[in-house]
């Protein structure tokens, strides 16, 4: 399972120094791990996780293998993008095939850059690229809805469920709020998500500070964390500047020194991919042996088949159990057998919940 995460913003607020710190990561990490650019737009990043090289090290594995992340830059991104300004009609291809939106917000001054509203104000600049995306939900939904309207008077149950959807959508934008704010039936979840919503979305607002406020943040990103707080969304502060100083630095012990001197414990764009695994409700689980060590994404309360079947299909169709090690466990014992020879190893069946960090080993039938 991967994640794609669109990044949005107005021109100069640091959307593309970012997008370019995340590709010249991934170009860094080609050394190790395996690379490929989709598309010019697209960066294909690994997620970091330490406890990967600690099962390899342990599992004396030939190859590492993390979990992947997508991150696009979505480009066109102007005031009167939904109606097709600058590139509009890719703006919205794109944006719709992402699992959640990352709204990029300058909060740091400096005259050299211009704003295209001549002023700092993260939350305005949130609320035009946000209001685009209403404009296009907009758009679609009074489209939809005249030929949803025709077969539920033919009869079509189907049709009316969904209208009643689209007018609850449609209350949501006509007031000014976005789609992601409407109550919805935990039994209309799925299609509710069939109506493709870019305001529905889950949305992680970065908040692109200068240099020195990296650490802490500063007035204009502290306003940012409020807006997430009231709308119970992610936020994350990040320094693009520095992010892209730190993707150039391809030695461990450098970028180590280089964050230490100012003052940060893991890079900007590390904190970025945890927060949006937090935003989507995503864990990890590990598969280690001497051919491979791997992680694998799955969303929380995935069952052991349904994470077997991240895998392989075959897997989840033909499970029979999975041999489980906690991952603190498996260090502990050092290893798969030691910890099999302790009791640490459980036989978990179709009903097990996995947890986040689980060292499995998948046995089926097909």
């Amino acid at each position: 399972m991967g994640f794609k995460c669109g990044i949005v913003g107005l021109p100069n607020v640091g959307k593309s120094t970012l997008f370019n710190a995340l590709t010249q990561t991934a170009a860094a990490q080609a050394a190790n791990y395996p690379f490929c650019t989709i598309e010019p737009n697209v960066g294909d990043v690994a997620v970091p996780e330490p406890r990967l090289a600690k099962l390899a090290e342990i599992a004396q594995s030939k190859e590492v293998l993390p979990a992947r992340m997508n991150f696009v830059d979505i480009a066109g991104l102007v005031a009167g993008a939904s109606k097709g300004e600058g590139l509009g009609n890719q703006f919205l291809a794109n944006i719709r095939e992402t699992d959640a939106i990352a709204y990029v917000l300058r909060c740091f001054d400096d005259d050299d850059v211009t704003h295209v509203a001549n002023k700092i104000d993260p939350l305005a600049d949130l609320e035009t690229v946000e209001t685009e995306l209403m404009l296009a939900d907009l758009e679609s939904l009074e489209k939809r809805r005249t030929n949803l309207d025709k077969k539920a008077k033919s009869g079509d149950k189907d049709a009316k469920a969904t209208i009643a959807l689209v007018d609850l959508a449609l209350e949501q934008l006509n007031n000014g709020k976005p789609a992601r704010f409407a109550e919805i039936n935990k039994d209309d979840e799925k299609a509710w998500k069939g109506l493709q919503l870019l305001t529905t979305k889950p949305v992680l607002f970065i908040a692109n500070v200068d240099e020195n406020s990296a650490a802490d943040g500063n007035d204009y990103s502290n306003i940012v964390f409020k807006r997430a707080e009231d709308e119970g969304a992610q936020a994350v502060v990040i320094s693009a500047k520095i992010e892209s100083e730190l993707a150039l630095l391809e030695d461990e012990e450098e970028r180590a020194e280089y964050l230490e001197t100012i003052g940060l414990e893991e890079p900007g764009l590390d904190r970025l991919i945890h927060t949006g695994y937090a935003l989507l409700g995503l864990q990890t689980y590990f598969t280690a042996g001497p051919k491979e060590a791997r992680a694998w994404t799955i969303r929380e309360g995935y069952t052991a088949p349904q994470a077997a079947g991240v895998i392989h299909g075959d897997f989840e169709k033909g499970f029979i159990r999975a041999e489980t090690i906690a991952y603190d466990d498996y260090v502990a014992c050092g290893g798969e057998g030691p910890a099999k020879e302790a009791g640490k190893m459980r036989a978990e069946g179709k009903d097990y919940i996995v947890q986040d960090g689980d060292v499995m080993h998948f046995r089926f039938n097909v």
